[in-house]
């Protein structure tokens, strides 16, 4: 189990400003139209406009891009909007496990680097703000997110569910994806990005991509508003921990009041313990 380390090209200052800030935010907006609008007709040319302009400005910039944009492609080619069905279900578990493995055999295999790695493990003991934030994530949930599914009626954008099967899909569904965000907007966007830019603007770059997807995905109406700083906290924890697990676990920690909201915003009385009352 790979302990965190820090390469020297991420350890390294970085000026706060760079000409390799411009194809680096082209490239991360692409996001927009693919995820955002679902537009590849936009998305696509304006996200091989990034790559050229990265080829005149710095090599290497270009080579980390291009591993960043293989797996916007993966991800862009299905709809990531909420579907359990079963045909969806294993489709969209291929798919997001594709464009996971995509950039780490590029990075691995054909650059010969190890700058995409996986670490679990992060060789320190927990911190107390550590072990506080843990309960803080769950409590935030409780109070936020049944607000923010019923208020803005952005409930409806995941299915109802009633069976055992659908319930069990929703949360499997749920955790998954919450756990693949991290291996591939943290462990890999942002990973790529911080070895050109200050930690400030690769942790804004990655956001700018995990919230777009979130986005398609069924955060609408004022999920920004939630998104943006959870996406922007989750890339400071990492920076900070060295360690997926720790993030993964804060990640599932939200995502599973995330599930239980939904189902109670779909099943009025199942989950008393909401303050918000479920639509009649």
């Amino acid at each position: 189990m790979p302990v965190a380390q820090t390469s020297p090209e991420i350890a390294a200052p970085k000026p706060l400003w760079s000409w390799k800030l411009a194809p680096a935010f082209i490239v991360v907006t692409s996001a927009i139209p693919l995820f955002g609008f679902e537009n590849r007709l936009v998305g696509y040319p304006w996200l091989v406009i990034g790559l050229v302009v990265a080829y005149f400005v710095d090599r290497e910039l270009t080579r980390d891009l291009g591993i960043i944009a293989a797996g916007l492609i993966v991800v862009s080619t299905v709809s990531v909007k909420a579907d359990i069905s079963w045909p969806n279900f294993f489709l969209l578990g291929f798919v997001l496990s594709l464009a996971v493995a995509v950039p780490f055999v590029l990075d691995r295999f054909v650059f010969r680097r190890r700058v995409i790695r996986f670490p679990w493990r992060s060789g320190q003991k927990w911190q107390p703000w550590e072990k506080s934030y843990l309960f803080a994530v769950p409590f935030l949930g409780w109070l936020i997110l049944p607000f923010y599914f019923i208020s803005s009626g952005a409930y409806l954008n995941w299915p109802a569910v009633s069976e055992f099967s659908e319930v069990a899909r929703l949360f499997v569904g749920v955790n998954a994806v919450g756990i693949w965000d991290e291996l591939f907007f943290i462990c890999t966007c942002y990973v790529l990005l911080l070895r050109h830019f200050p930690v400030l603007f690769a942790n804004i770059l990655q956001a700018i991509v995990f919230v777009s997807f979130l986005w398609e995905l069924g955060y609408q109406e004022w999920g920004p508003l939630m998104t943006i700083p959870f996406a922007l906290l989750q890339g400071w924890i990492f920076h900070r921990t060295k360690s997926l697990t720790y993030v993964i676990i804060v990640h599932l920690l939200f995502d599973l009041v995330v599930f239980l909201a939904i189902v109670h915003a779909h099943n009025p009385g199942v989950f008393p313990f909401f303050l918000i009352p479920a639509p009649q």
